[in-house]
């Protein structure tokens, strides 16, 4: 498994396009002006998971943290993405276990 390259982050307010594996892997998010990384996640579907990291009405699914979802919308012209496409959901968590092991090295570290 390897990670993407990393791709500036769609605004949703101009065309854009968020190229993501459609099931399990995990995504890291970071700042292109400073380097230093925003967050990382993991889900069984990666793409629709991401669509969650933008506030209403441009961004959808539960994520619950609002402070996050508008961090990334106030800095979206700033940040890039990767991700990492994994065969199976249980790899996917076993991958974002190791990212937690540096969550200290993230913005936001949860």
């Amino acid at each position: 498994m390897e990670w993407s390259e990393w791709h500036k982050l769609p605004d949703p307010r101009q065309c854009g396009i968020l190229v993501a594996p459609i099931g399990a892997g995990c995504y890291e998010l970071r700042r292109t002006d400073t380097g230093k990384f925003v967050l990382f996640g993991m889900s069984g579907q990666v793409a629709l998971r991401m669509t969650s990291l933008l506030p209403r009405p441009y961004g959808r699914g539960t994520r619950n943290n609002q402070q996050k979802r508008k961090y990334v919308l106030t800095h979206i012209g700033k940040i890039e993405y990767r991700t990492l496409a994994c065969p199976t959901r249980q790899q996917a968590q076993e991958c974002e276990r190791q990212l937690k092991g540096n969550k200290s090295g993230y913005e936001f570290e949860t």
